[in-house]
């Protein structure tokens, strides 16, 4: 990805919802895009977001009237996670709490995210969220997800891509793609990007020369996780660290990698296996060096843990330009046509 340009002649706007560090808008901005506003809840990633960007994202989204949102093209939101994710649902599961919608304090943040697009009418929307959306609960979240956006008239398209085509990294999300039918007549001409032909990067490409030595495994954390998986493959479990293979891809980086980073272990010849490093972290996420890390270790292992690769976000952005370029080409011919016959009715007064 090129670094980003500031361009006054945008291809089109866009509003950065449940923003996170951007991963969304990074792949916009990428294509032509200009961002209006921008909404996400966390202090660290306000940091981040503000280091990158320039600007403070707004706090919590339901604390803003939807009337107050710029108006705006094309809608990116990469809701909340936990509620709909295999880790989420366990967890909650664990504890007795509700999951999905019948969480009364994340599931909601969906239908508040409808509102908006209800109020602003976004003549195109981009979601992202967990692979397993259209699997959970049976099948009755996205049940109650696409009828929502069906009943704004919407017409959707999703699609699990993963990011291992632009990344070195197997990473699965749930990509919503959806078109106002009140802008767009008929279906829109929209095809999600072609991943089978692109070259496939290695995992050694993104890794440091120099490493610092404190990203080695301890004797005593490796001998712990070196047991703990040797424990669970005696019961027949898959659980247990990765190390990965330097010419191929890694497991999926994840929010709670800054614990012991075992789902990606780096060998070292001679010496025990090392974590990531954060900038490391940040190109297994497709992020350019570019980008100063200005948060903690913790904070941007579990920052990039819960980003959008925004290379993909940028590939699936090009195919929404081409659409918008289609959609406004046939907008003018139509307005040229009105205004060619109003001249000829005036002409005959």
């Amino acid at each position: 990805m090129t670094k980003r340009k500031r361009n006054s002649k945008a291809k089109f706007t866009f509003i950065d919802l449940f923003a996170g560090i951007g991963g969304l808008r990074l792949g916009l901005e990428s294509v032509g895009g200009r961002c209006l506003f921008s909404s996400e809840w966390d202090a660290y990633c306000q940091k981040t977001y503000k280091a990158w960007y320039g600007e403070t994202p707004h706090g919590d989204i339901t604390r803003i009237q939807p009337s107050e949102i710029p108006d705006h093209e094309l809608l990116a939101a990469g809701f909340p996670c936990q509620p709909f994710s295999i880790a989420g649902v366990s967890k909650k599961n664990a504890l007795g709490r509700p999951h999905g919608f019948r969480d009364a304090i994340q599931g909601n943040l969906f239908f508040y995210l409808a509102t908006i697009i209800q109020v602003k009418r976004p003549p195109v929307i981009l979601l992202e969220n967990v692979k397993n959306l259209k699997s959970h609960d049976s099948g009755r979240t996205w049940d109650v997800i696409s009828s929502t956006l069906n009943s704004l008239e919407y017409i959707c398209f999703p699609r699990v891509i993963d990011a291992s085509a632009w990344v070195p990294q197997h990473r699965e999300r749930i990509f919503i793609v959806g078109f106002d039918k009140r802008v767009f007549i008929g279906l829109p001409q929209f095809e999600f990007p072609v991943v089978a032909d692109r070259r496939k990067p290695k995992f050694k490409e993104i890794l440091d020369p120099n490493p610092d030595p404190k990203y080695t495994l301890s004797d005593h954390l490796w001998n712990y996780l070196q047991e703990y998986s040797q424990k669970h493959k005696e019961k027949g479990n898959g659980f247990g660290y990765g190390l990965v293979d330097l010419d191929g891809i890694s497991r999926t980086l994840s929010a709670r990698y800054y614990k012991d980073g075992s789902e990606i272990l780096i060998p070292q010849e001679g010496k025990n296996p090392r974590r990531l490093t954060p900038r490391e972290a940040a190109r297994l996420m497709g992020f350019p060096d570019h980008l100063p890390i200005v948060v903690s270790d913790t904070q941007a292992y579990r920052q990039f843990g819960n980003a959008v690769v925004p290379l993909v976000a940028e590939a699936i952005a090009q195919q929404l330009v081409n659409v918008l370029d289609d959609w406004r080409s046939v907008t003018d011919k139509t307005r040229l046509k009105i205004s060619e016959e109003q001249q000829s009715a005036i002409s005959t007064l």
